[in-house]
């Protein structure tokens, strides 16, 4: 593994924690769906900081474009994140009877889904050097 995976993974859990306690935060005043999809977007703030501060070397486009390009890649990475946690914690769990905490540990799961696609993303898109 390349030392700048490694940073890109201490920083993405960092987030991903981040994200998963600001659902169970929201989660006692919102619905889980709708809870995982804001945690995620605080977690996607958080992490584009983090990446943009340790991770990756300067893009040369401005923070509006690093943004929008963070945000195109995570909106994909979302649709995963929600697809695996919610299905895992609305049919497959309760189809095998699982309900320690299925809440929680289907988030984690989808969280976790996407760290090497999310890498990639980032690397090859996001932070890409900009042609001079």
């Amino acid at each position: 593994m390349t030392s700048e995976f490694l940073k890109f993974l201490v920083t993405g859990g960092l987030a991903a924690l981040v994200n998963l306690a600001s659902r169970y935060a929201l989660n006692l005043f919102m619905s889980f769906e709708a809870a995982v999809v804001v945690a995620y977007l605080i977690g996607m703030t958080t992490a584009y900081v983090l990446a943009r501060l340790f991770v990756f070397q300067r893009s040369g486009r401005s923070v509006v474009s690093e943004l929008r390009r963070f945000a195109i890649v995570n909106v994909v990475a979302l649709a995963i994140v929600w697809l695996v946690s919610v299905g895992l914690a609305r049919l497959l769990f309760p189809a095998v009877g699982f309900t320690w905490h299925a809440d929680d540990i289907a988030h984690l799961i989808g969280v976790l889904s996407t760290a090497v696609s999310s890498y990639f993303g980032h690397r090859l898109y996001t932070f890409a050097q900009r042609p001079t």
